[in-house]
């Protein structure tokens, strides 16, 4: 999904007293890291690490990560800009453009000059802006808590103006630390959506993540970590939450997922009854780990990556795969996969679980949406879902051939570059939806 190829080198800064030192001697110092980062020179970087970060990022690893780094952005160009900021903690940003898109570094120092932490994010060069489709005048939004047991998730109910009941969604995003919006770069999807189908007269929830809000503290034991903990059971409190509002009706409580949380939108359903139809967008049939093989090998070709470069990560990923598909895989260890170690609970929790043969047991409206340019879950997983599904009239395909993952416009092939270009969900899609809604309020 989409962090299984829009990873960034993320490391916290290092807790304890910090100290002031120049900053045209940080800013100095973090231009010739970012530099030594481009000529490949990964010693000279890790000789700059504190304890803490060289415990993290020892030089195999961040060469690895640099490689992941070019394999999505492409080459390093140069740097257009520098920000010294904090008091205590002093931290540059350089703003780093690439063969296909510009990306933050983040470099933090301690009191001795070291490397405390190190970041890399996308460039925003500007904010989300209202997409056409949506009318504010025509919505309110106010505040809400997702809860499950003692976790407590941020939210946002977006709600049409008017006479109710209405009929509400809840989204539920793609794997990794995921705020309410979905954001990526410049892009707000979960937004998109919500304004678009609240212009349109259905409610919409959406919510951080868990995995966003709280770390590693997202689960009491995180050697026990599953998907269930990482999305389903937060769905299900999402959903128990919008219908107890006062101006949704209960009986059109729907549930929208998009990537792994359309993956999982069928076991989702299946488990609460309450769920009165599902969205599944970009959802994928094929398991995580081959999905993310495939796709690292598709944008090695797109982007032309050094042959050794690529051929050593898709070698690397594979024996990953072997080791995440093995009968021996076990309770209580950690599979390291795409440079983050991830616990075998994990994978268990998603081994045996076909979303399409699920879909195939449920008796609510399903619908199914996939965009044509989409390398992440690409149009040959929603050829499964039509394989498997055929003839059910409970469910509705639909394909929008110049869409990406993210349900954006654009021509030609898909690249990880694209995400960092600002955009906004199709209108076709959000008419779509809402048309799908309000008909199956009729069913």
């Amino acid at each position: 999904m989409k962090t299984t190829v829009l990873l960034f080198a993320m490391l916290g800064f290092s807790a304890g007293a910090m100290a002031q030192i120049p900053a045209p001697a940080e800013a100095k110092e973090a231009r010739t890291i970012v530099a030594d980062l481009a000529a490949h020179d990964f010693s000279a970087v890790e000789l700059r690490f504190d304890a803490q970060v060289r415990a993290a990022l020892p030089e195999e690893k961040l060469a690895a990560v640099w490689g992941s780094i070019e394999g999505q952005v492409g080459k390093f160009g140069e740097i257009r800009g520098v920000v010294v900021s904090g008091e205590a903690v002093k931290t540059v940003t350089l703003v780093c453009h690439f063969e296909h898109a510009d990306l933050d570094a983040l470099v933090s120092f301690n009191a001795s000059g070291q490397v405390a932490g190190l970041f890399f994010r996308p460039h925003e060069e500007g904010h989300w802006t209202t997409p056409s489709y949506a009318q504010p005048k025509d919505f309110t939004e106010r505040p809400v808590t997702v809860t499950t047991g003692r976790w407590h998730l941020p939210g946002t109910l977006t709600i049409p103006k008017g006479k109710g009941p209405f009929p509400g969604v809840v989204l539920v995003q793609g794997s990794g630390p995921q705020d309410e919006d979905e954001t990526i770069g410049p892009n707000n999807p979960f937004k998109d959506l919500a304004w678009g189908l609240a212009s349109r007269g259905i409610a919409v929830l959406r919510y951080v993540k868990r995995t966003k809000q709280y770390g590693p503290a997202s689960v009491a034991n995180p050697a026990t970590f599953t998907v269930d903990d990482e999305t389903d059971d937060d769905a299900v409190s999402a959903v128990s939450l919008l219908a107890r509002q006062p101006e949704i009706d209960p009986r059109r409580a729907f549930l929208l997922g998009h990537s792994l949380g359309a993956t999982m939108a069928p076991r989702i359903a299946k488990d609460d009854p309450q769920i009165a139809g599902i969205i599944v967008m970009a959802g994928a049939v094929t398991p995580i780990e081959k999905l993310a093989l495939e796709q690292v090998k598709t944008i090695a070709a797109r982007e032309h990556a050094p042959a050794e470069t690529a051929q050593k990560q898709i070698a690397t990923l594979e024996t990953e795969v072997k080791e995440i598909e093995s009968p021996d895989l076990k309770p209580g260890t950690m599979v390291k996969f795409l440079g983050a170690e991830i616990p075998s609970s994990y994978w268990l929790s998603l081994r045996g679980y076909h979303p399409d043969r699920v879909a195939a047991t449920l008796h609510i409206p399903i619908l199914v949406l996939q965009g044509g340019r989409d390398y992440q879950v690409p149009p040959s997983d929603f050829a499964l879902w039509k394989k498997t599904l055929a003839g059910h009239k409970n469910v509705t395909f639909d394909l929008f051939p110049d869409l990406n993952h993210l349900f954006i416009s654009g021509t030609g092939p898909s690249t990880p570059a694209e995400y960092f270009k600002p955009g906004h969900v199709a209108e076709p899609v959000i008419t779509e939806i809402a048309k799908w809604i309000q008909a199956s309020n009729r069913r």
